[in-house]
């Protein structure tokens, strides 16, 4: 089994002078510097549509893209702005400030989008993209009614407009300008984002997207397929997915997503999800689902509770899902997000198909974490850690003594040197793992200034680190090559 090595690190988190990493030149660039340093796979983070909190896992859609991540130096390149559009930039703060960087970007696009019109060739390949693409239409009409709405929830916007994906009464005639503009961004989104992940490619690097098992309540995924949830006539959740208590949190976790109504997505063959599916095919090499475990056993909470403590286990569909897909969609390449407590069966059923499951070194040093025996197989990922854990530096700087010294004695002891975070990193590369995969923010030996989220909360500064540039960045990617070659990963 080829034994590989990547890099954690999200397209939000690229430095950029427009206020938040996109798919122009420093994408480019950083395909070139993590190849030229024998890295085989980016792993990135869910790039759709961001809703609540501005969380890349509770997204407007689970396939439409969001587009803060246009490049404008690549809107002048095809010709839809000039140069001198570009000239009014200023410099914005450290971290990614969502909302100021929409409404930055937004008179960008709109000027984008009238050239496109007087454009012959892109026009038609939009007519392409159209065709293909047939989650389109009803998303741009999701978003103009969001829009019209000053972006509410759709169970708050009038009958109209709420009912309109089902008997198409309402005349869209007067915001036909609209959905053409949100369609248009979905068009040009893809465009760049394909033209990068060709570039990365033929690099030799694998792109590993990112697909959340469930989606939030305020997207087009539920409105437009009702059918497919555990809703009231009014459609509001009746069930609601999270996990039970633990050691991190005395009331579990109420994520608020609806559960899925499997018994009536089975009579369809999965459809709903044969689709979100297929669009990661499209998108991306490597599919990683969040919350794999789910798809064994999921924790169950009446909408009514205000915590995760009332709940109840519910058997997923497991193997006829699976099966199912497969038949579908024989070429999914899938790595299962298998973290946390589990009973047996998850790992039968990850194993049955042979998915890579995923192991976060830092759990098997901490007292506190029950799932902490590290069992190092082959057919598995291996982390420092991933977007909802601390940084490894973090994460030692806030253990007892006595645990700091039994890590650094058991490291110490297999020949790891230097600072602690490159120990770590050393050590993960040492594995027997088929892949390594390690966030920016530890290779660059940052503390938990530079976290990426914390799990159970909300909003700032949850997903806004962002890279800046400096000579840190090379050294540490130098060393991550050479390491690399070091352990037989290249």
């Amino acid at each position: 089994m080829e034994k590989k090595a990547g890099i954690l690190m999200a397209i939000s988190s690229l430095p950029s002078a427009y206020g938040i990493g996109d798919f122009g030149p420093r994408a480019y660039q950083f395909v070139d510097e993590i190849s030229t340093h024998h890295l085989k796979i980016w792993q990135i983070l869910p790039f759709n549509r961001l809703g609540y909190g501005n969380s890349p896992y509770q997204p407007h859609s689970s396939i439409a893209g969001d587009e803060l991540f246009i490049s404008p130096d690549l809107l002048v390149k095809e010709g839809l702005l000039t140069q001198a559009d570009l000239s009014t930039i200023s410099p914005h703060p450290e971290g990614v400030q969502y909302d100021a960087t929409r409404a930055f970007k937004e008179p960008f696009l709109q000027k984008a989008f009238e050239a496109f019109q007087q454009s012959k060739s892109l026009k038609a390949e939009f007519a392409t993209f159209a065709k293909e693409n047939k989650w389109l239409y009803n998303y741009a009409v999701f978003m103009t009614f969001k829009k019209l709405n000053q972006m509410r929830l759709w169970l708050e916007w009038p009958q109209e407009h709420k009912n309109w994906i089902r008997d198409h009464q309402f005349d869209l005639s007067a915001h036909q300008a609209e959905i053409d503009y949100q369609q248009f961004l979905q068009f040009i989104f893809f465009k760049q984002w394909h033209q990068l992940r060709a570039y990365a490619n033929a690099k030799g690097i694998q792109i590993m997207g990112d697909i959340p098992f469930y989606v939030g309540i305020d997207s087009i995924d539920v409105w437009e397929n009702q059918e497919f949830f555990l809703l009231d006539e009014a459609s509001y959740p009746t069930f609601i997915a999270g996990v039970p208590p633990d050691y991190f949190s005395a009331t579990g976790q109420r994520w608020g997503n609806p559960l899925y109504n499997w018994q009536k997505m089975q009579e369809n063959d999965y459809r709903f999800w044969v689709e979100r599916l297929w669009a990661n095919m499209q998108a991306f090499d490597i599919v990683r689902i969040d919350h794999f475990r789910a798809f064994d056993t999921y924790w169950k909470i009446p909408a009514s509770c205000e915590t995760a403590i009332e709940g109840e286990w519910i058997e997923g569909p497991a193997y006829h899902f699976f099966d199912a897909i497969y038949r579908q969609l024989p070429n999914l390449n899938l790595v299962a997000e298998d973290l946390g407590e589990m009973r047996p069966e998850v790992y039968t059923l990850r194993d049955h198909y042979h998915f890579a499951g995923m192991k976060i070194i830092q759990f098997t040093f901490d007292p506190h974490e029950n799932n902490n025996d590290f069992e190092d197989r082959e057919n598995m990922i291996i982390y420092t850690g991933t977007h909802d854990n601390q940084t490894i530096l973090g994460w030692y700087q806030e253990q007892p003594h006595e645990v700091q010294q039994a890590t650094d004695r058991y490291l110490e002891e297999r020949g790891f040197t230097g600072s602690f975070s490159r120990k770590w990193v050393r050590f993960a590369l040492s594995s027997i793992a088929k892949w390594t995969i390690t966030p920016t923010q530890d290779l660059l030996g940052l503390d938990d200034s530079a976290r990426m989220n914390v799990p159970g909360t909300i909003g700032a500064p949850n997903w806004q680190w962002q890279m800046q540039e400096s000579p840190a960045w090379q050294e540490a990617l130098a060393n991550y090559g050479a390491w690399i070659k070091e352990y037989q990963r290249n």
